[in-house]
């Protein structure tokens, strides 16, 4: 699509008002602190089309499935994150007529999200059909110094008339999810309460009986005069508001100030709720919109100063990636482990806002790099709450043992209802587990292994050897009828991909165990016991990793995808006609099963995940055999093409794939971030600038790096934090310098020499070109 977003480091830009693009740019100027958020919809009525959104973190309902066939182990519902109250309302009426974008003519139209302090501004001058004029100027906040607050300032300026300006601030409940499956609202009214300088309005979802509390407040600023206006409560069904008439002349200014506070019964008892929520709002507004407003820059340069990738000399490149940091960090704060990321976060509702495989396979990286250990640990540990529920899984679908984690879920039970995903994209199994060691190996806190994440591991490689199955014939073990990362093939046999990481996973387990043993004999004992660990398991396991299947060609010297993927024919993505793309929206399902293109990274996704148990040569061979057939038509595929590019000095390839994942939603690519954002391969372009053009890496604990210089870039910078330090990369052509911004020393190797970083001190390497 056209690119309508202006170049900026620190800012996303749009300058004139598009109906058309109105519900993109919802999705991408959205807010949020990791307690709620919300979609970039207008304060003021908007009749034109938008997708009203405000999502509480956790707060969720059991729609129920919609499906034509049902099939034995489908789940009964679907869980989604629900749209809540609608806490940024401000109607604006002069003399009568609503203020309303769509039917007016409106110009000097103006949008910032300001991604450096954390705050969303809009400007605009609307002229309505009787011809009278309006200026307007809102920012707004979802506090990250205090979670339960969002706080507005809107401004009105009459322009060209004297007459009645009429302000309500409300909140309103009565909203509905535009993903329900049965169009069916999902919150009752519990209570309200309206006055004459705001109101609160608590509602209680139909199913799982979540309640939430809305509270509002308001002052009312003419001319930098606080004014006492008398305002009119309203009640509704599922609504409160204050109404206030002003007289108002040509040019005057009539600022409103709207406090709102969002509390759930996830943290409060049902009887404290009303109280909770007054207490917040009340401290918010004595605090004022411009402490709140110091607070949020204050709270947003901390999480910069941790986080923060500087790349010079490519504006696009520098704007693409902090808006990916950006949205990831509103989503995710990790101080609470019943939470995790959905591949929309807080800016839509495609997938339900549920859990998928996204967060241990893309998400954990960033957490573990950009933020203290303990938020990547709550990541993990979230999936160990979730045991005995992957364990009811697997006896749903018939098996005796074992764990299997759902492909999509809230409280650990499955939730996706379609056969070729929920019954046999099981590789999920193998990112948990991949996330565990990913943890282990690069903070070093190996004490998680006997709290929480041995557990894990056994139980899922107790359904990976009950998933297997023996062939006498062959002497080898086989995985038959499972869909891999690429969703463009169903039900096939030995996807290389779920049998390297099952196979892997039995490995891990094996050395988690071993490592017990020699050093935490009791502790190991004490799990042994509770898991009832029998020795011919793990005898069973080291036979299935020894006789593990892996369909290859030796003529290529490639991984096979599956069984008879070479049976395809084999054409490059380029020889596709344009107007056939994307596959998904152009051809039948039918003809996608049967052709040779890859959705999303599969075999490499092994190569990226396993990089240490292959060279160079293997990754090469089957980089050059796959991704000329894949087509990226998932998120998540870009970034791991990325990372490989970078390690087989493809340089021109890495930027290309960089710019595809960094930039998916700010141009646009899929056609489809009117749903919301794709925020779990935010971090996937997070890893395609640090371990991809940065090659970092974790092996025998020390940090290390192959940094490359994309030839676009005069140079570029990224922090990590690693086992309490907090290093400061920068790479240029010439040579690579890490900074230690913190006290505690750091051992790396760069470019294959070993160094360390004393606190506060710094390192200089030479040379950090590759060659393509």
């Amino acid at each position: 699509m056209k690119q309508y977003l202006k170049i900026d480091e620190w800012s996303i830009i749009e300058e004139s008002f598009d109906p058309h693009t109105q519900e993109i740019s919802e999705s991408i100027f959205s807010i949020g602190n990791g307690y709620m958020g919300g979609r970039a919809n207008f304060e003021e009525q908007y009749s034109g089309h938008s997708l009203q959104g405000s999502y509480m973190a956790g707060v969720y309902y059991p729609d129920k499935t919609r499906v034509g066939w049902w099939k034995n182990g489908y789940p009964e519902y679907f869980a989604k994150v629900l749209n809540s109250t609608n806490w940024i309302g401000i109607n604006i009426d002069i003399d009568g007529t609503p203020l309303d974008l769509a039917t007016s003519t409106v110009t000097q139209f103006r949008r910032v999200l300001n991604m450096k302090e954390g705050t969303l501004f809009r400007s605009f001058t609307a002229e309505l059909e009787d011809g009278k004029q309006v200026q307007v100027e809102s920012i707004r906040i979802v506090s990250m110094a205090r979670h339960e607050i969002g706080a507005i300032r809107y401004a009105v300026t009459p322009l060209n008339f004297a007459g009645t300006l009429t302000v309500t601030p409300y909140l309103d409940g009565d909203i509905k999810n535009k993903d329900s499956n049965y169009d069916e609202k999902f919150w009752n009214e519990v209570e309200k309460k309206s006055g004459t300088e705001g109101g609160y309005l608590t509602l209680k979802t139909k199913k799982l009986d979540f309640h939430v509390t809305s509270a509002f407040a308001f002052d009312i600023v003419v001319n930098g005069e606080k004014v006492t206006a008398e305002a009119e409560a309203l009640e509704q069904e599922k609504y409160v508001g204050s109404k206030v008439a002003l007289s108002v002349q040509s040019g005057d200014q009539v600022v409103i100030y709207k406090y709102a506070a969002n509390v759930t019964s996830r943290n409060y008892g049902l009887g404290q709720l009303v109280e909770a929520a007054h207490s917040a709002l009340n401290g918010a507004r004595e605090a004022g919109f411009v402490t709140l407003l110091n607070e949020q820059a204050a709270a947003w340069g901390d999480k910069w100063k941790e986080s923060d990738i500087i790349i010079e000399g490519d504006v696009s490149a520098q704007q693409a990636i902090r808006f990916n940091i950006f949205q990831l960090n509103q989503t995710y704060t990790g101080e609470d482990d019943r939470l995790n990321i959905g591949p929309k976060g807080f800016t839509g509702e495609k997938y339900g806002g549920s859990t998928y495989w996204d967060t241990e396979a893309y998400c954990v990286p960033f957490y573990l790099s950009t933020a203290d250990s303990s938020i990547s640990r709550n990541l993990l540990i979230y999936r160990y709450k979730h045991l005995e529920k992957a364990k009811e899984n697997a006896r749903k679908l018939g098996f005796k043992k074992g764990a299997l984690y759902p492909m999509v879920t809230m409280n650990g039970e499955e939730c996706h209802n379609e056969w070729e995903i929920t019954f046999e994209e099981i590789h999920r199994n193998g990112a948990i587990a991949h996330a565990i060691y990913n943890y282990v190996n690069y903070t070093g806190d190996k004490a998680y292994l006997g709290q929480y994440g041995l557990e894990v591991l056994v139980e899922i490689s107790r359904f990976w050897e009950e998933r297997v199955h023996y062939v006498p014939r062959k002497d080898q073990y086989v995985m038959l009828g499972v869909t891999g990362p690429n969703e463009y093939e169903n039900n096939v046999n030995n996807n290389w991909y779920t049998n390297r990481i099952a196979s892997w996973t039995m490995e891990y387990t094996l050395e988690a165990l071993k490592y017990l043993q020699e050093n935490e004999a009791a502790r190991y004992a004490e799990l042994a016991d509770k898991l009832e660990l029998q020795d011919s398991e793990t005898s069973k396991w080291n036979e299935i990793i020894s006789k593990m299947y892996y369909p290859s060609d030796e003529e290529l010297g490639i991984f096979l995808q599956q069984d008879g993927f070479l049976d395809k024919e084999i054409i490059p993505v380029k020889e596709v006609a344009p107007e056939n793309l994307p596959l998904n929206q152009k051809w039948s399902w039918d003809r996608i099963l049967r052709s040779c293109y890859i959705k999303q990274a599969d075999v490499l996704q092994g190569l990226y995940f396993l990089g240490d148990r292959y060279d160079l040569d293997t990754k090469k061979r089957n980089f050059d055999f796959y991704e000329p057939i894949t087509v990226h038509e998932s998120s998540l595929s870009p970034c791991i093409h990325a990372i490989l590019a970078c390690e087989l000095g493809y340089k021109e390839k890495a930027y290309e794939m960089y710019l595809r994942t960094s930039r998916l939603d700010l141009d646009n690519y899929n056609n489809d971030t009117e749903d919301g954002c794709h925020t779990t391969s935010m971090a996937g372009t997070w890893m395609s600038v640090v371990h991809g053009f940065g090659g970092l890496r974790v092996q025998a604990d020390r940090l290390i790096l192959n940094p490359s210089n994309p030839g676009h870039w005069t140079s570029y910078s990224f922090k990590i934090m690693f086992r309490g330090s907090r290093l400061k990369v920068n790479v240029t052509d010439a040579q690579v310098t890490v900074t230690n911004e913190t006290d505690v020393p750091a051992a790396l190797t760069i470019h294959g020499k070993e160094y360390t970083v004393n606190g506060l001190g710094s390192v200089t390497a030479e040379g950090s070109s590759v060659t393509a």
